[in-house]
């Protein structure tokens, strides 16, 4: 057996061993979303620092967990804080999580994330549905030999955001009258903060937000044969963009800021599922 799919299944052994729940939707939180289970029915957590092998969050404003429980009647996996790249893990830890809430049975992720704005029409603040992502800055999280229990060895990737919850989260937006960018996501290592110049390199490339999540994350649940669909949360403008130097704690100050609208676009989103 794949050491990556046996450090899989001793993951999802332990968490069968803490509940019985089995999630419809994983949802993972970006920097300022931290707080949501406070909109959920919780029924159970479960620390990451308790799962065997399971990659602990690192990053400031990630707690490190996972809530289970109901939004709207739906069945919820929630993970409150997720890891990155730059935290020093190899890529299939950084996608563990993902493919372990498939495992659980999830059959949709819903993905968030802080942002940088690219894009000259977006402001501090703004929420972004993703239509499409940009990958080559991060590594694949599927090189290496296949883990055939999990998908295809070639994955196509002409849909990975599923146009029916695109729909969804629209509509969503439009009932609580939630203004709602539409635009490219691409996925730098980080941690540093990217430079004016590589940021007019992205801006070409055709990308309207940077951040240091999410593409990897797709690209593993899209292997899987999961729904996707994903909210940036434009937290600050980017590098030569903004007229200020770039800090972390701007982030999470604007994605707590940010916090409740998106609170109410992620929780409407989820019950039209």
């Amino acid at each position: 057996m794949d050491e990556r799919y046996e450090k899989l299944q001793k993951c999802l052994e332990y968490v069968k061993s803490r509940t019985d729940f089995v999630p419809e939707i994983a949802l993972i939180l970006g920097s300022g979303l931290g707080d949501y289970a406070k909109n959920m029915q919780v029924e159970c957590e479960i620390p990451y620092g308790d799962i065997p092998g399971f990659p602990v969050s690192t990053a400031p404003g990630h707690d490190g967990r996972f809530i289970f429980g109901t939004v709207g009647g739906k069945k919820l996996v929630c993970m409150k804080g997720r890891i990155h790249y730059y935290e020093g893990y190899d890529i299939s830890d950084v996608v563990l999580p993902t493919r372990l809430m498939g495992l659980m049975g999830a059959g949709i992720l819903f993905l968030t994330n802080a942002s940088g704005g690219i894009n000259k029409d977006f402001q501090a603040g703004d929420f972004m549905l993703v239509k499409d992502h940009i990958s080559i800055f991060a590594p694949n999280p599927l090189i290496g030999p296949n883990i055939d229990e999990l998908g295809v060895r070639f994955p196509d990737m002409s849909h990975v955001y599923d146009p029916v919850l695109q729909d969804k989260i629209r509509d969503a937006a439009s009932k609580l009258d939630i203004p709602l960018k539409e635009g490219i996501y691409i996925q730098l290592t980080g941690p540093s903060y990217e430079s004016p110049t590589e940021i007019q390199m992205l801006k070409k490339l055709g990308a309207d937000a940077v951040g240091m999540s999410t593409v990897v994350e797709a690209i593993a649940a899209n292997h899987m044969g999961l729904r996707i669909c994903c909210i940036s949360c434009v937290c600050n403008l980017a590098a030569g963009i903004a007229d200020h130097e770039l800090t972390g704690e701007e982030v999470i100050a604007a994605g707590k800021a940010a916090a409740p609208l998106f609170e109410k676009l992620v929780t409407r989103s989820i019950e039209s599922f």
